[in-house]
């Protein structure tokens, strides 16, 4: 159900310590971020990109399992808060030791961390720890449950490159019975407003998803030239535990977006993608580097909205006003 139109919507003074999903946020609460995000892209357009708002703050990246994008992404939006950064790779850590994640987790903030980013292949890993340590906590992804600040990142480029979200069609392809993104997707969009259809393999789409509000169909001419936004998943074979399709090429012959296929769409449809690309999987090179890609628009904002969801857990922890210095 729609909360509220987006172009509607005021921010609101924030009060959440951690930040574990977007089922949980409310339609203003997602656009206080969001316009929180707006201001510190226009920090990163200056010549000096740092402001001090998280001087003095510890922040961990713990990441247990493989990343470019997100894990470098966290560092830089820390450090451009003017943060002491550390990173620790799941490999590195005492749990291939035995240690539990709690008592690593609680023996990180022993050492004065203010706040601890995580990636971890369990779904409600983030949740567990919030229960146990007073530093904030930041889902930077839990197994095939949500990856909210990758949502926050996807609305935040549709609301900038169309002003609103509300009204807007957007089709989601692919793998969506393992995506993280595309949970924390589908949560966002609808509480801005937008309507959401999921496609792919009868087999990788998640039985009841329709109980989200999302529409599915397993036929991409269907969706393709209705579609105001397409944004593409690739197929999470590491979780896979199954054969769910016949084969790469079978999936990219029926599901992949093709110039051919594009040809149907709006002209101005945007096409989107979390990353890494499988480039001539679920999209085509072309596509990936033509005028409708916003990809690496995508990867720029994702800065501005860490440093956003950092700034505003820190305020709320030191209960300050949710205003820039």
């Amino acid at each position: 159900m729609v909360e509220a139109e987006a172009d509607q919507i005021e921010r609101v003074k924030w009060t959440r310590p951690h930040l574990l999903g977007l089922e949980e946020l409310s339609a203003q609460e997602i656009m206080t971020i969001l316009q929180t995000a707006r201001s510190f892209k226009g920090v990163l357009g200056r010549e000096i990109k740092k402001v001090p708002a998280l001087r003095g703050r510890t922040v961990v990246n713990f990441f247990m399992e493989p990343s470019t994008r997100t894990r470098t992404s966290f560092e830089l939006a820390a450090k451009r808060l003017s943060a002491d950064v550390m990173s620790i790779s799941g490999s590195a850590s005492s749990i291939v030791k035995g240690e539990t994640l709690r008592d690593t987790a609680q023996n990180i903030e022993a050492l004065q961390v203010d706040m601890l980013v995580i990636r971890h292949s369990e779904a409600g890993a983030p949740h567990f720890l919030a229960k146990f340590l007073n530093a904030s906590i930041i889902n930077a992804g839990d197994g095939s449950h949500e990856h909210p600040t990758q949502g926050l990142l996807d609305l935040y480029t549709i609301w900038e490159k169309r002003g609103s979200l509300d009204g807007l069609h957007v089709a989601i392809l692919g793998d969506i019975l393992f995506s993280r993104v595309a949970r924390s997707d589908i949560w966002g969009l609808k509480k801005l407003g937008a309507k959401v259809t999921v496609c792919g393999p009868p087999t990788l789409i998640p039985p009841g998803i329709e109980r989200l509000g999302v529409e599915v169909t397993h036929e991409l001419g269907d969706i393709v030239p209705h579609a105001d936004v397409i944004n593409l998943l690739r197929i999470q074979h590491e979780r896979q535990k199954a054969i769910l399709f016949p084969s790469v090429g079978e999936y990219a012959r029926f599901f992949g977006l093709t110039s051919e296929r594009l040809k149907d769409a709006k002209k101005d449809v945007i096409i989107m993608h979390p990353g890494p690309v499988n480039r001539g999987v679920e999209l085509a090179s072309e596509l990936a580097d033509g005028p409708n890609s916003v990809i690496l628009d995508q990867v720029t904002n994702g800065l501005a909205v860490r440093m956003a969801v950092m700034f505003l857990l820190n305020r709320a922890r030191m209960g300050g006003e949710d205003e820039l210095d």
